[in-house]
């Protein structure tokens, strides 16, 4: 197809748009861009590959049709991408397929993916056979007869005589009180999202985490189970004392009288018998917290229209207005029948006939006794096919393994579930006692509203960006106000139940800790958690940290040197060092590995690095973050980590990494430079530096380490050195170990003024260590005698050859391409006398410390910075001869500032 056919379809194209567009052309950049972007097509991006409908132009089918369904680029349309942006058109992504009446499979399950992996999720229009359920069938109905249970038809009269109008009014306001913020809670998390399955329980797990979620959930499964037997014994209680009416009116109903009205008014709480006959000799002391507890479960069911989420055509439009409307409806209906019960019936009538309302009932009582039976049982039924269906959306959430056994397939029955539920149910019955039973009902119900309040008053308090519900008519304060009323019935009721409830909970709580599987479901708890770490953070301020408040932030260079297996991503014994640089465990590391490559080819590879570094540093117990960062080497890495890692005063202020010992054996000829290079970056960063050498042999927290923790104090380093030997200290495999301080001096020094004034300044530092001050000659009067003949010689003479080898190649290299002195692409100066002056010095130091500390449990010394312009090989060289024959050796450098002090 030309250019001149396009253009020839032009106006039709624009008419039916209903938009005025230029005509797309061939050589359009935009469609080059798509042809040569689109994987299926080939290289050649000529206009050939791009053509607009099927056929040569638009003619008279092109403008009875839809021309955006013609339109088609490099393909049909299910497979036309907007390919220049790199995403899938809308009417392809989320639930707006649905609009092209294309079918696509629903959720399965209310689970969701675990450590931040989203399960897959596919949204679209339901199947024909499901039903989806409006507002007055699906959550005001449910809730009414979950509401208008038993107690209010076999129990409510009673409470009236009991505790009066007065009392009854103040009963019937206190808990509809807490059920009605407990809706506007439940209205207010309904309607910040699509809901899924598990009613409560799902709405709590995501508000306060899987933990809170699957305790409270529990409990609330037990409280629907028992609950099923509350109806059941409601239903054959109501059998039993069925009998015909003589009349309307008879002993004790008066009609509407004022008279009796006034008697009723105020409360005679008494003693009863077990059946709630007023007896003196009663064992049943009855008084207005018992009956709180008592006519509780008469306002509970307002999680029935929750429950059913999954059934609902429009969660958030029906479960607020259902929920409110049922709570508010019977709240009206039980203060118009304490007012209407209290004028109708003498106490005595009140407090012996369970059944007055059936005996006041017109036209004859069967009305309210088959009303009764059907009503409970129905809503027995409702909690036998409601708690299994909370269990099984807790099992399939998959965060406790015992629970895998109450697990179902999308669209099936979970029938084991409702077998143990009606196991749970059974066992209840055969107790048998209604009285008893209640308050154990009121005790999970009113764990799970807390639970519903709590979470709404966390997500309203931090007000997170994605915490936009469409109910606007909540606050913070009304749902801690009905967390506070749930909290105070409980003990209300029953201090002694209250503290079992709360008991179960934590149990389940900490079993949840200790064995499930933990998610991150995007809770409140954990928005909780970052707004106060960010709120830390800004409190801290960018200014240095009080030597009192100072806490090693070690970065750990997990691989920097040598090869790991692939299934290894940090040295083991680097997380055994890390947590010997923390004290009782408090304190933050951060494992860092640098992965060579270019990042746009290596970011997969670096996130799935990152997920094994954390599951190794969860594995070993070690409390730190992991970091993968690519660059085209390890310098340029490191120094980026060094320069951006961190935030404010959290960033780390250590650098830990392994003495390499491996560059000669290996021959790594480019260690040496990259070695030098980080430490020069840490001096220039401002970082402290300690370096492992020995790292293989380094202790874990079983072995036990005797002997001596001997520290080689030669710089003023802020008093870093003494700080780590004191950390060490505090770990249970040196905790037997003493610290001795070796104080290097010139043979000329008093060591005597030395001694005291170290040990003096231990003990300013409440540090317990023996100071020994050792005298070294200087470098001049050394070169007089020449050198001791020790064990550490024959490494000397071999490193001054090695290193004589190497200045004469490289001055060799110099003299050929007539360039100055390079090393490392770097121009050196080069003064021999230096050199060896350096390399006589460590040769002495190691000396020293082969003499004093062969049977040292670890040895610190601290580390000399790199030459200015001096070739990093010597250096290395240096190193190397420092180290010899020393097992166990920390090197250490402090930073410009002090981490101890003297004062309080």
């Amino acid at each position: 197809m030309d250019n001149e056919d396009i253009e020839g379809g032009e106006e039709e194209f624009r008419a039916q748009l209903g938009r005025k567009y230029r005509p797309v052309v061939a050589h359009d950049r935009a469609v080059l861009q798509m042809s040569s972007m689109d994987p299926g097509s080939t290289s050649d991006s000529s206009p050939k590959n791009v053509k607009i409908d099927g056929k040569e132009n638009m003619g008279s089918d092109a403008r009875e049709g839809s021309a955006p369904d013609n339109l088609r680029v490099n393909g049909s349309e299910r497979d036309s991408k907007l390919e220049l942006f790199g995403f899938d058109s809308l009417v392809n992504i989320l639930g707006l397929r649905s609009m092209t009446g294309e079918q696509i499979v629903a959720p399965s399950s209310p689970r969701e993916g675990r450590d931040g992996e989203d399960a897959p999720i596919t949204y679209g229009p339901p199947k024909p056979s499901d039903v989806k359920l409006g507002t007055l069938m699906g959550v005001f109905i449910p809730c009414l007869q979950n509401i208008l249970g038993i107690i209010y038809y076999i129990r409510f009269t009673w409470i009236v005589g009991m505790g009066g109008i007065g009392d009854s009014l103040l009963v019937v306001a206190f808990c509809g009180s807490c059920t009605f913020l407990t809706s506007i809670s439940l209205s207010a998390i309904a309607t910040n999202g699509a809901m899924k399955g598990g009613g409560p329980y799902y709405l709590i797990g995501r508000a306060l985490g899987p933990e809170v979620g699957v305790s409270i959930g529990l409990c609330f499964f037990l409280g629907n189970a028992v609950a099923g037997a509350m109806y059941v014994l409601g239903a054959v209680e109501t059998f039993l004392k069925a009998v015909p009416a003589a009349g309307m009116f008879r002993a004790g109903i008066t009609g509407l009288k004022l008279k009796t009205f006034k008697d009723n008014w105020f409360s005679d709480y008494q003693k009863t018998n077990n059946a709630g006959i007023p007896d003196p000799n009663g064992a049943v002391d009855w008084s207005f917290n018992a009956l709180v507890g008592l006519f509780f479960p008469a306002v509970t069911g307002i999680m029935a229209g929750s429950n059913r989420s999954a059934s609902l055509k429009d969660t958030q439009r029906s479960i607020p207005i259902g929920t409110l409307a049922a709570t508010l409806t019977t709240t009206a209906l039980y203060v118009i029948s304490v007012l209407l019960f209290g004028a109708a019936a003498t106490r005595e009538e009140l407090l012996t006939d369970r059944l007055l309302t059936a005996t006041i009932a017109w036209p004859f009582p069967a009305v309210i006794h088959i009303g009764i039976i059907l009503s409970t049982l129905g809503a027995a039924l409702q909690s036998l096919t409601g708690a299994p269906r909370l269990l099984a959306a807790i099992a399939n959430d998959d965060i406790l393994p015992v629970l895998n056994y109450f697990k179902v397939a999308e669209g099936r029955e979970p029938h084991i579930a409702t077998f143990f539920t009606a196991f749970i149910c059974i066992g209840c019955v055969i107790i048998g006692n209604l009285d008893l039973i209640t308050p154990t009902i009121t005790m999970f119900f009113l764990l799970c509203y807390s639970g519903v309040n709590l979470s709404c008053f966390l997500l309203d308090l931090l007000d997170a960006p994605s915490w936009r519900p469409r109910w606007k008519f909540h606050h913070w304060s009304l749902s801690l106000l009905g967390s506070v009323f749930c909290i105070v019935i409980m003990f209300l009721i029953s201090w002694s139940f209250t503290v079992v409830s709360l008991a179960l909970a934590s149990l389940i709580y900490y079993y949840v800790c200790l064995k499930g599987k933990a998610g991150d479901w995007g809770d409140g708890l954990k928005s909780a958690y970052f707004q106060l770490a960010l709120r830390s953070l800004r409190s801290l301020g960018a200014n240095q940290v009080h030597p009192k408040n100072w806490y090693p932030i070690p970065l750990i260079f997990c691989r920097p040197w040598g090869k790991l297996p692939e299934n290894v991503p940090c040295h083991p014994k680097l997380a055994d060092f890390a947590n010997c640089m923390k004290k009782k465990g408090r304190g933050m590391s951060i494992f860092v590995s640098i992965l060579d490559g270019d990042y746009h080819e290596c970011a997969e590879d670096a996130k799935t690095a990152c997920k094994q570094l954390a599951t190794y540093i969860d594995y070993k117990r070690c409390e730190g973050v992991a970091e993968i960062v690519v660059a085209p080497n390890m310098s340029e890495g490191f120094r980026g980590i060094v320069q951006t890692m961190g935030l404010g005063n959290l960033k780390p202020n250590i650098v830990v990494m392994r003495y390499p010992e491996i560059w000669r054996r290996e021959n790594l000829t480019e260690i040496p430079a990259t070695f030098v290079g980080i430490i020069n970056d840490c001096i220039v960063a401002n970082k402290a530096v300690v370096i492992v050498k020995g790292l293989d042999e380094w202790p874990n927290e079983y072995q036990r380490q005797y002997g001596t923790i001997d520290l080689y104090w030669i710089v003023r380093d802020g008093g870093l050195m003494l700080l780590l030997s004191q950390l060490l200290l505090t770990k249970e495999s040196f905790e037997s170990c003493k610290i001795q301080v070796f104080c290097i001096a010139e043979e000329d020094s008093d060591a005597e003024v030395l001694k005291a004034d170290v040990k003096k300044f231990l003990y300013d530092l409440r540090m317990q260590a023996e100071v020994i001050v050792i005298s070294m000659k200087s470098w001049d009067e050394q070169t007089e005698n020449g050198p001791q003949q020790d064990e550490s010689l024959d490494a000397f003479i071999a490193a001054q050859h090695r290193i004589k080898n190497y200045l004469a190649e490289m001055k060799a290299e110099a003299q050929k391409s007539g360039t100055p002195l390079m090393a490392d692409g770097k121009p050196v100066v080069v003064n021999e006398q230096q050199v060896e002056k350096f390399l006589y010095t460590t040769l002495k130091l190691n000396s020293t410390i082969l003499r004093h500390s062969r049977m040292a449990a670890v040895v610190l010394v601290s580390l000399p910075p790199p030459p200015i312009n001096h070739p990093a090989y010597c250096y290395m060289e240096y190193m190397d001869l420092l180290v010899e024959n020393v097992p166990r050796l920390l090197i250490v450098r402090g930073y410009r500032r002090d981490v101890v002090t003297l004062f309080t």
